[in-house]
């Protein structure tokens, strides 16, 4: 983020070329502007451009041009405000942790104040929102329905009981795989049980290790694929509505038994395309370290941008092609 601070400049820069307060700026013969002088040298409005050009000159212009399109595209800075206060929490929440001072820091690193870190982080989130919106642009009918047919579906109900291997970090080896076989058997044990026909609710609150769960009969409601990890899902998306696993459902958190309850109807896919196209993009700047960037040459594009400068666009293209 701190590369956003190469915004100041320019303001300085703009001083100087049109002047401050009513001192009238001395010209040379030939026209141009002279921004300082002493014995020997005059210096130009061209030649501080030209320096300037040199020391990042390129990053100074893009990041104004994207500043002027977040304001086109992202009218309401709530959001973003919001964001930026949640990682000042935390933030200072870490500092504070390490018993060091937030403010100290912030100075340190070159901010005036809180305020205008909090600007920065907020321009931050609206430059990758709007890179986002973007690229959700991009998917194709296909693509969505894909992701549609694989990985939408009718939220689930269960009830399930968790069963946790004792394990503690200063266990040999031989010890872990005690208590991991421990574990397993009284998994087993509470499917015997379930057999014979004891009732699910009242075995896992007597058994289950997961306490939120445990008190209401181990019953977890109106949960999709996402919110669970890929184990539990697939063993309660194969189960009928009343059916149990027969057999210990192995996970990191430990040995499941999973009765399914019941699945919702899958929504229509009108009805998720927003949630669809939020996962694909999700995905997509996942996988792709380079899709905001890349987005955000695409969106420059659709404004119509054309550098004139023969300098900077050298070195415009030169940042695009090293981002592909």
């Amino acid at each position: 983020m701190k590369k956003l601070k190469l915004l100041l400049p320019i303001l300085c820069i703009g001083l100087v070329l049109t002047g401050c307060g009513n001192k009238t700026i001395p010209k040379l013969k030939d026209g141009k502007e002279v921004v300082a002088k002493l014995d020997g040298k005059d210096f130009t409005a061209d030649d501080l451009y030209a320096e300037l050009k040199k020391q990042g000159g390129t990053n100074v212009l893009v990041n104004l041009i994207d500043e002027f399109i977040v304001s086109k595209e992202i009218k309401d800075d709530e959001e973003a405000l919001k964001y930026a206060d949640s990682q000042i929490a935390t933030l200072k929440a870490q500092y504070e942790s390490y018993e060091e001072d937030f403010d100290t820091a912030l100075t340190n690193a070159g901010y005036k104040n809180l305020d205008e870190f909090k600007k920065v982080i907020a321009l931050d989130f609206k430059k990758n929102k709007v890179a986002e919106d973007y690229i959700k642009t991009t998917f194709s009918d296909k693509e969505i329905e894909e992701y549609y047919k694989n990985n939408i579906y009718g939220e689930m109900t269960v009830r399930y009981i968790l069963i946790k291997p004792d394990v503690k970090d200063d266990m040999t080896a031989e010890e872990k795989t005690e208590a991991e076989d421990q574990a397993l058997d009284e998994a087993k044990d509470i499917i015997k049980k379930l057999k014979k026909g004891e009732k699910f609710e009242d075995l896992a609150k007597e058994h289950s290790d997961d306490s939120t769960t445990a008190k209401d009969g181990g019953l977890y409601s109106g949960f999709q694929k996402n919110d669970v990890v890929e184990e539990f899902w697939n063993a309660s998306v194969n189960l009928k509505d009343g059916e149990y696993t027969t057999t210990p459902v192995k996970s990191s958190y430990g040995y499941f038994v999973i009765l399914r309850v019941k699945q919702d109807e899958k929504p229509k896919k009108e009805d998720v395309k927003d949630e669809i196209l939020t996962a694909l993009t999700t995905e997509k700047t996942s996988e792709d370290q380079n899709a905001i960037t890349e987005a955000w040459v695409n969106v420059r594009k659709k404004y119509n941008l054309d550098i004139i400068d023969s300098d900077i666009l050298s070195e415009y293209n030169k940042t695009i092609k090293a981002n592909k």
